[in-house]
């Protein structure tokens, strides 16, 4: 399908609407983008363990970088740091294994600058979906839920 023009405005609507040209139909219909079916998949809950790691950072430095990047990023469970590592674990929403890990992966380095983290590398990286953190958990192979949530040393 391709992208036609907008819809002009009416009277009636304050936004213009996106339209198609419907290819298949024998008249290459104009289509309203609304009313063509939906492609993208439900997105699902995934949880992720990230593990980062570098130079020495005084930890009250650590905690307060750690701090401020749990209220940038709301899904954050919980952060457990030492003077040369960190693991953050949290649940991230997307389509699929790959685009969670896509956005997992570029957790720290997005905000490094804007929650004042030190210049780490990620070491590790885990991805799993809901029905397994549940499993592993049920069966005593996975780390407790976060509890306490928060920002926590090792």
């Amino acid at each position: 399908m391709k992208r036609g023009r907008p819809v002009p405005v009416t009277r009636n609507s304050s936004e213009r609407a996106l339209v198609s040209v419907d290819r298949e139909a024998p008249d290459a219909a104009v289509v309203p983008h609304q009313s063509r079916p939906q492609e993208r998949t439900a997105a699902r809950l995934w949880h992720v363990t990230l593990s980062v790691a570098g130079p020495l950072t005084p930890l009250t430095e650590l905690r307060r970088s750690l701090e401020q990047l749990a209220n940038d990023h709301p899904f954050l469970l919980t952060s457990r740091y030492a003077p040369d590592h960190a693991e953050i674990r949290y649940w991230e929403e997307a389509r699929d294994v790959h685009d969670a890990a896509a956005l997992a992966l570029r957790l720290w380095g997005e905000h490094r600058s804007t929650a004042g983290l030190p210049p780490w590398e990620t070491v590790g990286l885990e991805v799993i979906d809901r029905a397994t953190y549940h499993q592993r958990l049920a069966a005593g192979h996975a780390p407790a839920p976060a509890v306490p949530i928060g920002v926590h040393p090792f």
